[in-house]
Parts: C-alpha cells; sequence; structure tokens
C-alpha cells in the first residue's frame, strides 16, 4: 500500500495536513555521495507555490536525512528523511468535514477504513509525492555512479486541447523544459498552455493533461518476464501518482489501428551491434529492455477540487452542493514532470539491481 519495489523499496508516509512526510528508503547501494544541491533541486522542482499556474500554498520543502548517510555518503543501511509542512491551512477544509467532496478519495476512503482524514484529503493528496522526488533524486545520484550515461527526461506534452507532437518527443527530450512554468518544450504551445490554464482559474475550473518520459542509455537486458514486466513496474509506479489515469508506452493505444507491418520494429547489425530501424515498442520488449530509448506517456485527470457549485452528499445522507475553497492547482500536469522522473528512477534502479548489473 505505501511501500514501492522489490530490491530497492520506498515506503512513504505522513499526510498533507500533518506535522511532516516522508520516507525511509532500503536497498539503495552503499558508497553513493549523496548531493544535496541536486536532492534540493529536485524538490524545488515539484514543491507548490512555485508559479502562477500552481497551487498558492508555500512549503520550502527541505529535507532532513535521519540514518543512512555518513559524511554524506550513503553506507548501505535504509536512508530515512522528513519533510515538515509548514503552511497548512486545516481551517480551509473546516466545511468539508461532513460532505465527500465529488471525484476526491473522500467517499471511498472512509467506506474502506471508517475514517479520513478531511484535511486537504490527508494521505490521499498530491502533497504526499513530495517523499517520492527525494527518493527519486537519490536514485539518479547512484546511477550517476552505476550508469553515467543514463538520462530520463519527463515533460508536459499535453494540457487540455493542447498537445506537443509526438513524432518529436525524441527531440523535446533535449530541451530545457522548466524555461516556463508548465514545463512543455514548445515555447510557442507552452504559451497557450499557460494562457488556458488562467483562464480556467478565473472560470474557477480545472484541466488535465499527459505527462511524456523518455529514457536513454538503459542497456538491453533489464526487467523481467510475465508480472515483473519492465512497463508493468513503470505502471504500477506511474498509477499511484494522485490524479494519474492512464499509462501507455511504444505506440500504446494506437497499436490497436495498426498492421504487423506498421508496428513491429525491424533489426540490424551495425558496427557489431543490433539496432532498431523503428521504436514502435517503446524500448520494451517481452518485459525487458531492447537498448532503444524508453517512451512512455501518463495522463491526468482534471483536479477535482474547482471553486464552482457541484451536487455532492454529507456522511449523514444528505444532498447538498459543495464550492471548494482553499489552495489547489488548477492543472497537476506541471508539478508532475518531476514526480514521473522521480519514479522512473526509483523503478530503473530497482529493476537495474534485481538484474545483477
Amino acid at each position: 500500500m505505501n511501500t514501492l519495489g522489490q530490491i530497492l523499496t520506498l515506503t512513504t508516509f505522513g499526510e498533507s495536513h500533518g506535522p511532516a512526510i516522508g520516507g525511509v528508503l532500503d536497498g539503495f547501494p552503499a558508497g553513493i555521495t549523496v548531493d544535496t544541491d541536486y536532492v534540493r533541486l529536485c524538490m524545488q522542482r515539484r514543491r507548490p507555490g512555485q508559479s502562477t499556474v500552481t497551487t498558492g500554498r508555500q512549503e520550502k520543502d527541505e529535507v532532513e536525512f535521519l540514518s543512512g548517510l555518513l559524511d554524506g555518503v550513503s553506507t548501505g543501511a535504509p536512508i530515512a528523511f522528513i519533510i515538515r509542512n509548514n503552511d497548512q491551512h486545516s481551517s480551509d477544509y473546516d466545511e468539508l468535514k461532513d460532505l465527500f467532496r465529488p471525484s476526491h478519495a473522500d467517499y471511498a476512503w472512509e467506506q474502506r477504513y471508517g475514517i479520513r482524514d478531511w484535511r486537504g484529503g490527508g494521505r490521499s493528496s498530491a502533497r504526499v509525492t513530495a517523499p517520492i522526488c527525494v527518493a527519486g533524486a537519490l536514485a539518479a545520484l547512484a546511477f550517476r555512479k552505476l550508469l553515467p550515461g543514463l538520462q530520463i527526461n519527463a515533460f508536459t506534452s499535453q494540457i487540455g486541447p493542447y498537445s506537443t507532437d509526438s513524432a518529436k518527443d525524441m527531440d523535446y527530450a533535449d530541451i530545457a523544459i522548466d524555461s516556463n512554468p508548465v514545463r512543455c518544450p514548445d515555447q510557442e504551445l507552452a504559451a497557450k498552455m499557460e494562457e488556458y490554464i488562467h483562464e480556467l482559474r478565473k472560470e474557477k475550473d480545472s484541466t488535465g493533461g499527459c505527462v511524456t518520459c523518455i529514457v536513454r542509455g538503459l542497456p538491453a537486458g533489464i526487467g523481467n518476464p510475465v508480472f515483473d514486466k519492465l512497463e508493468a513496474s513503470l505502471a504500477k509506479a506511474m498509477l499511484g501518482i494522485n490524479a494519474a489515469k492512464g499509462f501507455e508506452y511504444g505506440d500504446g493505444f494506437q497499436s490497436a489501428s495498426q498492421r504487423g507491418s506498421e508496428h513491429n520494429d525491424a533489426m540490424r547489425m551495425e558496427n557489431g551491434q543490433v539496432t532498431m530501424l523503428s521504436n514502435h515498442s517503446g524500448g520494451i520488449q517481452g518485459g525487458i529492455s531492447n537498448g532503444q530509448p524508453i517512451r512512455f506517456r501518463v495522463a491526468f485527470k482534471p483536479t477535482p477540487t474547482i471553486g464552482q457549485e457541484q451536487h455532492t452528499v454529507t456522511r449523514s445522507g444528505e444532498n447538498t452542493t459543495v464550492a471548494a475553497k482553499g489552495r489547489h492547482d488548477p492543472c497537476v500536469v506541471p508539478r508532475a514532470v518531476p514526480v514521473v522522473e522521480a519514479l522512473t528512477a526509483l523503478v530503473l534502479l530497482d529493476q537495474w539491481l534485481a538484474s545483477g548489473k
């Protein structure tokens, strides 16, 4: 429920409006130098309040390591860390204590456990993705030593009706996406996305979108067959992100309309190496990497918390309406980009360690 991975495991804890959130990363290799500035950068890319298209909540998201490091180097022991919450406005949620927000986890959570944390969604809040970014940063630092050529690049490929050209995915992966607040590599399209989000915010509405991720430099032979397929592990991780609604790799659902002659990745030898003439498979075949770039996409729903009046019910079973207050992202996609990258690094490191490389 709260643990990801098999060889390398991450267990996260904490709630949106609790005193702190955090995690325990176990199975992490010893001898990895932890660049705290890099970890801080990864946290700043996810933190709330970073731009006009995100929530107004202000959190410094400073990480405090409690164990597993000695003079900045991993010891092989579990790495425990916490991130203190400093800007909770729990009173914003007082009127939600006795009713269920549409398309939130409120009703389902209470049916499952008989109790729920109504303050900002508690454990089901996107706030709990912050520890993922810490662990993902550590995994990325481990790859600097274990596999220096590995590159993981995610970017916003769609917000509402505006989407990038998927044929240019590889080109987009080389562009500095943090140059605009929506993290879209197409600057002209990014301006339209940003304007669209601002329009929806004025209308007290929200929108969804997609994040595309490209992985380069992963050699062939990483992953496992059947139920531990590399793409299945990636999908499980990505669908664990709050608001994630879909996952596809390679040509994904487009494959359903293709012929075998269109979809197959023909092979040939070049300079003593097996190469593919196309990459419809998205770098994974039979659950195992084939040496080609891994390409996948994650779809996110519109933020369910909106300021428009919606029909709902109370805990006592009465019909009512709700218009949400408080500070919320009108679109979760820009801040989901670093979370996708972090989870990708964690899954790949887990699979890398399992392969015995």
